[in-house]
C-alpha cells in the first residue's frame, strides 16, 4: 500500500463540477504508520489528510445564529456552547474524506473481484441531473438527490441474522455519512406495493441465481450470491445564498440569517465514492468475520 493507492477515490470526492463548492483540497492521504515497504504491518494504519484550505470567519456568525436544518443548533445544546462551529468538525462534510480513505484499505481487503460501485442516479427529483442543480445555482438554493450502489461478485452466506445483518452493518455506517436521510435495498420501498408472487425471486441454480434481484442480494440478513444494490436518499444541504429565518441564540429572537462560505448546491454529487467506501468498511469487516467461520 502506497500513498498513490488513494488517489482516484479521494480526487472523486473533491470539489469542482458544477453545484460543488468552490473550496479545493489537495486531500492526498499521508500514511503515518501500520505501512511499511508498501506492505501494511497489522498494526492499526494512520492517516493523516490535512486541511489546507480554511476560511474560518466565514462560520462565525453561526455561532450565534444555527443554521435551519444544519446541526448548529443541536450541537450547541448537546455541548452547552463549547461546540466548534468553524467548519470541518464532527457535522461536516469534511469527515467524509477520512471514510473515502478508509475505504481504500477496506476495497483492498475485499480483493479485486469483488465490484463496488455507485452513482447519482437523480437529483431534485428529476433524473435530468445537470439541469436540476443548474437551476438551484441560479436559484442561490440547494437539491437532493438518489445515489444508487451495487456490489457485485459477493460470496453467498455474508452477515448474520437479526443484529448483525447485512442490511444492518450497511446502513449503520452509511447513515453516518452527513445529509443521508434514507436507504433501500432491492426494490425497497415499492415491495410494499407488490404481491409476494411478484415479489419473490425465483432461485434458478446452486449458485443461488434468481430471475429477478427484488431482494437486492439478501435474504434473511445473508448475502444470497446476487447483485447486492442499495439506493440512499440525499438530503439538500442547509447551507444556502437564499436568507433565512433562525434564532439568535443570545437574543432569543428570530431574525434573518445570511450564510455566508463556500457551499455545495448538491452535495449528492460527491456521495457516490463515501457511499463506495461505507460499503466496502461494513462488507470487509462480513468477510473477515465469515472467513473466520470457515477456519
Amino acid at each position: 500500500m502506497v500513498e498513490g493507492d488513494f488517489k482516484k477515490d479521494m480526487s472523486r470526492r473533491r470539489s469542482g463540477a458544477k453545484g460543488t463548492t468552490p473550496r479545493s483540497e489537495p486531500d492526498v492521504p499521508q500514511i503515518l504508520s501500520g505501512v511499511f515497504n508498501d506492505k501494511t504491518t497489522g498494526s492499526p494504519v494512520t492517516l493523516l489528510i490535512p486541511n489546507t484550505n480554511v476560511k474560518s470567519e466565514d462560520y462565525s456568525n453561526l455561532a450565534r445564529q444555527p443554521r435551519p436544518g444544519h446541526a448548529d443548533f443541536v450541537a450547541y445544546k448537546k455541548y452547552r456552547g463549547f461546540n466548534d462551529y468553524r467548519g470541518g468538525g464532527h457535522f461536516s462534510g469534511r469527515l467524509t474524506a477520512a471514510l473515502v480513505a478508509a475505504g481504500v484499505v477496506a476495497k483492498k481487503i475485499l480483493g479485486e473481484h469483488i465490484s463496488i460501485q455507485a452513482k447519482l442516479i437523480e437529483a431534485g427529483g428529476s433524473r435530468n441531473i445537470e439541469k436540476s442543480i443548474e437551476k438551484a445555482v441560479k436559484d442561490h438554493d440547494s437539491v437532493g438527490g438518489v445515489v444508487e450502489c451495487i456490489v457485485q461478485n459477493l460470496p453467498v452466506g455474508l452477515g448474520e441474522p437479526f443484529f448483525d445483518a447485512v442490511e444492518s452493518v450497511l446502513s449503520h455506517i452509511i447513515f453516518s455519512i452527513p445529509a443521508i436521510k434514507g436507504i433501500e435495498f432491492g426494490s425497497g420501498f415499492r415491495a410494499a406495493t407488490m404481491k409476494g408472487s411478484e415479489h419473490n425471486d425465483m432461485i434458478l441454480d446452486e449458485s443461488g441465481r434468481t430471475a429477478t434481484n427484488h431482494a437486492g442480494g439478501i435474504n434473511g440478513g445473508i448475502t444470497n450470491g446476487n447483485e447486492l444494490v442499495l439506493r440512499v436518499a440525499v438530503k439538500p444541504p442547509s447551507s444556502i445564498g437564499k436568507k433565512q429565518k433562525t434564532l439568535n441564540l443570545d437574543s432569543g429572537q428570530v431574525e434573518e440569517l445570511e450564510v455566508k462560505g463556500r457551499h455545495d448546491a448538491c452535495i449528492a454529487l460527491r456521495v457516490p465514492v463515501v457511499l463506495e467506501a461505507a460499503t466496502a468498511i461494513a462488507l470487509a469487516d462480513l468477510l473477515l468475520i465469515h472467513k473466520s467461520q470457515e477456519i
